[in-house]
């Protein structure tokens, strides 16, 4: 009976402690910070993506108000004077007018004067004089004018908006992943330096009990004490390097527009590369042309060359025209005729040019400027692109070559730690070998960071930015 109630309480305590390792290993599951997520919560939610897009609510309030430009317009103008029981003039002017695109301006009049000392030329039928007719720009203004022009620049400004954007889209997300890995890595330094000084202190409990048993020296046991020593000042100053990575980190990550901070226990991992690839993007296919920097320039240069083309305009004469039918009955549309009218011509030029064709050099030399700076641009982006692909090629190659050192580094640990229980070496032999073994895990974190860190340089390089919101 005995027997049965103690294998009953060991079964007890094993399903109690398997369900505590269980629970405990849970728990760590759900404190990782995996790079998917935490790209996400970047995406989602940090503000200067927020702040991007103000920059393109900017380009399309000035696309809004150049497109002003052509908007219907009512004028009134309304002019009375009397003195002395006398009245000089009352005179009112009313115009509906409606730019169009080519310098073109359709317009209606409404004119009722009176007065005892009006000006002749104001002088209307009774009841007023309508009157509906155009004016336009036979020589400058009429293929390239200021409405035009400013429209068109606008809607260059808006690209040239959408690409800045972009652009700062792509280095947050560049620089949020940067001080992921770096956070992995310090993370990983901490696992390494963390590992070995339980082996150094399991070392020095036995050297110092096999001192105490009269086995060996008592230098022995100060060696492995030194070496414990050690190893702790190396745990503390990667534990600090970690958590100011992880405060690193943490500037990017934002809940409805709270910062949050991450706590100790949550921890990151390496992610897998086709991880890094789709929270990235670098899967898709992306040219230099549709780089954020070449767009934005590629806008400015052709806002600059309308900017060019509005100066050529202005070396043309002025020579605006107008011609207005005149009635006073607006009942009927027959009403208008060409016996009846009001028309203008007004012609100027100055006679050296001088000012335009000084604007026009200087947009010219601008548009030039412009073009260089593309071609140098292009040329830049191209090199950092091709220096990513071969960053990338030589690290995959050099993680190969390291995990091969690092395997054999443990096997030379191992020979020498059961040569070590044999009493056929010594404490030095062992920390060398395990010192070596150190170095080459931290070579190995390194490089695998490094990889990490050129996927996000491709991903920069190529200026790629999604749309996130």
């Amino acid at each position: 009976m005995k027997t049965l109630i103690k294998y009953i309480l060991l079964l007890y305590l094993f399903l109690f402690f398997t369900n505590v390792i269980a629970q405990q290993a849970t728990k760590e599951v759900r404190n990782i910070l995996s790079f998917e997520e935490y790209i996400g919560y970047v995406k989602q939610q940090h503000p200067l993506l927020k702040s991007a897009n103000l920059k393109l609510t900017v380009g399309e309030a000035n696309l809004l108000k150049a497109r002003g430009g052509f908007d219907p317009k009512i004028e009134v103008d309304y002019n009375r004077k009397k003195f002395k029981n006398i009245e000089y003039y009352d005179e009112l002017n009313t115009v509906f007018k409606i730019p169009t695109w080519y310098g073109v301006e359709f317009k209606a009049n409404f004119e009722e004067n009176t007065g005892e000392f009006l000006n002749p030329n104001l002088q209307v039928p009774e009841g007023g004089l309508y009157s509906a007719g155009v004016s336009f720009s036979v020589l400058q203004g009429l293929l390239m004018n200021d409405r035009m022009a400013t429209l068109k620049k606008a809607k260059f400004f808006l690209e040239q908006s959408k690409a800045e954007r972009d652009l700062r889209i792509n280095n947050l997300i560049y620089e949020a992943s940067i001080a992921y890995f770096e956070w992995f890595k310090a993370y990983n330094e901490e696992l390494i330096y963390n590992s070995f000084l339980e082996n150094a202190e399991t070392r020095f409990l036995g050297v110092k009990r096999s001192v105490e048993e009269g086995e060996k020296a008592a230098i022995d046991s100060i060696e492995a004490k030194i070496i414990v020593k050690n190893r702790e000042l190396n745990l503390a100053a990667a534990e600090l390097k970690k958590r100011k990575a992880s405060l690193q980190v943490s500037n990017y990550i934002w809940l409805n527009d709270i910062p949050l901070e991450i706590e100790k226990n949550i921890i990151p991992e390496l992610p897998k590369e086709e991880i890094v690839l789709s929270s990235l993007s670098l899967g898709e296919a992306s040219t230099i042309v549709n780089h954020p920097k070449m767009r934005s320039i590629s806008a400015k240069i052709n806002s600059l060359d309308i900017d060019k083309r509005l100066k050529k305009n202005k070396l043309l004469p002025k020579l605006d025209l107008q011609y207005n039918f005149l009635t006073q009955d607006n009942n009927t549309f027959n009403s208008f005729n060409t016996a009846n009218y009001k028309a203008g011509v007004a012609f100027s030029v100055p006679l050296f040019l001088r000012k335009e064709r000084g604007n026009v050099k200087l947009a010219n030399l601008k548009l030039q400027e412009a073009n260089f700076k593309r071609s140098e641009m292009s040329l830049r982006l191209q090199n950092k692109i091709d220096a990513a692909k071969q960053e990338i090629s030589s690290l995959q190659e050099q993680n190969m070559l390291v995990e091969i050192i690092v395997s054999d580094y443990k096997l030379l640990l191992g020979a020498e730690e059961r040569k070590f229980e044999l009493g056929e070496s010594s404490l030095f032999l062992i920390n060398t070998r395990e010192q070596k073994l150190i170095e080459i895990l931290l070579k190995e974190n390194d490089l695998k960071v490094k990889s990490l860190n050129a996927n996000a340089s491709m991903y920069n390089a190529l200026g790629i930015s999604e749309e996130v919101f």
